[in-house]
Order: C-alpha cells, then structure tokens, then sequence
C-alpha cells in the first residue's frame, strides 16, 4: 500500500500510547491533525479526550466518519475535511499530531500563530533536529529560532519505520511544545517574524549583508534603523550565530 497525501498510518499501538499519554487530555479539546485511520483519535478520546480532527483526505475522512460515528453523535467527536494548512481550524486548546511531513513547517508556523497550551506533535527526525537545534549553533535556522522563541520544546522519543505502514525510509520523532512568552522582549512580533526569515533567506551572509539584501521582507525605514544602530559585533556575525537576545536587539531597532 502507499502513502496516501503524505501519510504513513501509525500501526504501532504502544507508540500509539505513548502519543495519547504524553500529556493529560481527559477533559480537553484536542486537534487531531491527519488522523487517518483513526488508532490515535481512538486512544484520546478513550483518555477522556473531545477530538476536533482535520483530514485532508476525502476517503479517509468517510471512513473515520462511518467508524466514529457512535462519537461523533455523542459530541465527542468532529472531523473538518480540508487541509490544515489553510482551512478553517476548528477550536482547540491543545495539539496532539502525526504531522504529514511535506507539510510540518507551514503547519507549525499556523500552530504557533493560533496559539495552543500544549502540543505533542510527531515529525520527520531531520525535522525535529532542524527545530531543537540551538541558537547560536550551525544547525539553527528559521524554525528552531522560532518555535524556541515562544516556546519551550523538548524531544519525547525516536520511532523508528517499522512503527508505521507504509514504512517511510526515514525515523520519526514526537517532540512536546509548550508556549511561553518571550524570553528577552520584542516590540513588534511581525516585524521580528519578518527580521528571522530575512536574516535565514542568506544564512551564509553577514547580518549587514542578509539586511541590505532583505528588499521585500523588510522596509527601506527597518533596514535602516538596523544598519545605523547596531553594534559593529551583530552586524559582522551570520545569523547561526546570534542567540535568541540578538534577534530581538535586531528587531527592536527597527522600531526605535
């Protein structure tokens, strides 16, 4: 059988378990993205978990509705046809997820704007490592910047392929999110979004250079502020070297 939009069934049921009990879910209102077959929405709600699923795929869909039905009446249970990287999400407080892999970034950075309390979210290990990576370390980039700036992120577990069917060729990780403000504070949250991708656009570059080739992402005016008040040690480092602090300072510049 192969992989349908992306998705490989997670059949392991003690890793299954493992998912459902990361965090307590009994009494909460969990998103489900790609249930697929369903064994992890059935292992929330058996935890006492109301599930709001998002399934991108048609036939998969009918299928969790017909064996689901029984919840889904009960009001334990909805499920959203649509793709969750730009449907409407139904309300949620917490995330509990085997992620499709194509589609892990876009859908993380839509997490971590809709806000949520805690999330178990199952990625592509190479993906995992991206995120966890350090600040300040050569694997750092767009993403582990982000998810580290307001949240705090930690590895669960390895899954290695034999935990899925279709096997996929890589390992998988379950990694728990949760969100935090700010550690060094940032006056304009879109602004700083804007200032990371710009700066990640040309990781190779000096801060200097990644601003003054920043046109599109940034204003002229931000650019500016930058480039005239930042010390000299900023300007001259690439941005996997700069820690979180850094890119604040970076950004709040812009708006002094």
């Amino acid at each position: 059988m192969s992989a349908r939009n992306d998705q490989h069934f997670l059949v392991d049921r003690h890793a299954v378990g493992r998912i459902a009990g990361a965090i307590e879910v009994a009494g909460r209102l969990v998103l489900e993205i790609g249930p697929g077959r369903g064994i992890l929405t059935r292992a929330l709600l058996d935890r006492g978990a109301k599930v709001n699923a998002v399934e991108i795929d048609p036939f998969l869909a009918e299928c969790l509705a017909l064996d689901f039905d029984d919840e889904i009446r009960a009001g334990q249970l909805t499920i959203t046809r649509g793709d969750a990287i730009r449907c409407p999400l139904p309300p949620f407080e917490v995330v509990v997820s085997n992620l499709p892999y194509s589609a892990s970034s876009k859908i993380t950075f839509r997490l971590l704007d809709a806000g949520f309390s805690e999330a178990v979210l199952m990625y592509q290990s190479e993906f995992a490592d991206r995120m966890l990576a350090f600040p300040g370390t050569p694997g750092c980039g767009r993403l582990s910047i982000m998810v580290q700036t307001y949240c705090a992120a930690g590895r669960l577990f390895d899954l290695p392929p034999q935990a899925f069917s279709p096997q996929p060729r890589v390992r998988s990780t379950v990694v728990h999110l949760i969100p935090r403000d700010p550690l060094f504070p940032i006056h304009d949250r879109r602004l700083y979004a804007d200032v990371v991708r710009a700066l990640f656009s040309h990781r190779r570059k000096t801060v200097r250079n990644c601003l003054k080739s920043a046109g599109g992402m940034l204003s002229p005016t931000h650019v500016e502020r930058m480039l005239s008040g930042l010390p000299e040690e900023i300007l001259a480092s690439r941005p996997e070297a700069l820690f979180l602090e850094d890119f604040a300072t970076i950004a709040n510049m812009g708006t002094a």
